[in-house]
């Protein structure tokens, strides 16, 4: 947990980090939106590439620190040349970005390794609250350097967590992946249900062992994914599509966050610029970023004990209806103090909605696909949230920043709509 909340402190701070460069070496914010395109778009081939390979891998250790490594560099290079260097340049740089940082996402989908299967929902909220409590750390160490040093500085702090985490990675003992012949009985303490495993002690061991490893296809009507093209290429990069696709819930779950998610990638510069927009220094966009952050953290926490994966569904489309009216309320914010309520009301609400998202991931998805869903479910969403700062940057100036927070705020409502009927519609 110290290991990745570390490196996430940095993947969440990095885009607030990068506003504020922008914003103290340009005057203009906006522009590091094609910054944050380039530098989350490739997420959405290398996600389901990195999944892939940590699910096959017995000891990915010194994967994870390469991908951690290569990250902290570009990361740092990338925040020094931000609004100093050519465009192309900077652009090129932030590409790196987007080819290692799946590798934040890619931790979650080891958890299963860890944790036995009854008590995986709570670690699941343990870790969206991980998350929450690096989106709280990164964008506050951004502005707080921003205020103090500069905004020019703002991404000190940043690369310094992403190289602190380097020294916590190499400690982890990878547990070898549900299946394999490492893993021996482990396998089915982590992949079976709760009920599953009592229900073992009385069917035939060999059948047992046979239904966990099937079962999560069979029974959600996701299907048979053939495993004789698995290390084929267009098997990694598609195969986390076809069980997302399949899957009814899946189908839901992804289709409606994606959706969310091209609002969500016009976060970060939206908030400087609303900051601006209600008579505050720039740097106080942080502030609003972290209040959001900090909801979240609560909404995490709550999640990981009261939630269940059984009421996951609803709590997913709710949640996103309630992000979005809190997003709404914005649009009528007379000050900050203001502003960071209802910042830290969405939080509240986006907390349980990624919380739950974790949960329908693990519940629906075959055992030796899940790193493979989690990425590349991930990917889409990073890849929506690129296309989202990337119009965010196109038309900032044309419908300014209340403009902006109503269109973030209607994609949510437009994700929970969407979402909710492909969840009714038949299962094939």
């Amino acid at each position: 947990m110290t290991a990745a909340t570390l490196l996430r402190v940095s993947a969440e701070g990095v885009a607030t980090a990068l506003v504020l460069t922008v914003q103290a070496r340009t005057g203009h914010a906006a522009t590091a939106g094609y910054l944050q395109t380039a530098m989350t778009l490739p997420y959405v081939v290398s996600g389901p590439v990195i999944g892939n390979a940590l699910d096959r891998m017995a000891r990915p250790r010194r994967a994870v620190v390469a991908l951690a490594a290569v990250y902290a560099a570009a990361t740092g290079l990338l925040l020094t040349m931000a609004g100093a260097s050519p465009l192309v340049l900077a652009l090129c740089v932030a590409a790196v970005i987007g080819c290692t940082e799946p590798v934040v996402v890619a931790l979650t989908s080891l958890l299963p390794r860890f944790v036995p299967a009854d008590r995986l929902s709570r670690a699941y909220g343990l870790e969206a609250s991980s998350y929450n409590v690096a989106a709280i750390a990164g964008p506050g160490l951004a502005a707080g350097v921003a205020s103090f040093a500069g905004g020019q500085y703002a991404g000190g702090a940043i690369v310094a967590s992403a190289v602190l985490s380097l020294f916590a990675l190499p400690l982890l003992p990878f547990a070898a992946p549900p299946g394999s012949a490492d893993s021996g009985a482990t396998a089915v303490q982590t992949t079976a249900t709760p009920a599953e495993r009592d229900r073992s002690a009385a069917d035939d061991p060999v059948e047992t062992v046979a239904e966990v490893g099937k079962g999560a296809m069979a029974e959600r009507d996701i299907g048979e994914v053939a495993e004789d093209g698995r290390s084929g290429l267009a098997d990694v990069i598609t195969g986390g599509l076809v069980v997302l696709a399949r899957g009814r819930v899946l189908r839901a779950l992804t289709v409606a966050t994606t959706l969310a998610w091209l609002g969500f990638g016009g976060v970060a510069v939206t908030a400087v610029l609303l900051a601006g927009h209600i008579g505050a220094a720039p740097s106080a966009g942080g502030r609003l970023l972290v209040a959001m952050a900090a909801g979240s953290l609560l909404g995490s926490l709550a999640s990981s004990r009261w939630l269940t994966p059984g009421h996951a569904e609803p709590v997913l489309i709710g949640g996103l209806v309630a992000f979005g009216a809190a997003l709404a309320a914005l649009a009528a914010a007379p000050s900050v103090p203001w502003a960071m309520a209802a910042f830290c009301a969405a939080g509240l609400a986006e907390g349980p909605v990624f919380a739950a998202t974790l949960m329908l991931r693990q519940r629906e998805s075959p055992p030796d696909r899940l790193g493979q869903v989690n990425t590349t479910g991930g990917s889409l969403k990073i890849g929506a949230s690129a296309l989202g700062a990337a119009l965010t940057a196109a038309c900032a100036d044309a419908v300014g920043p209340v403009g902006l927070v109503l269109a973030i705020a209607a994609l949510q409502f437009a994700g929970a709509a969407t979402g909710w009927l492909l969840l009714r519609s038949p299962t094939r």
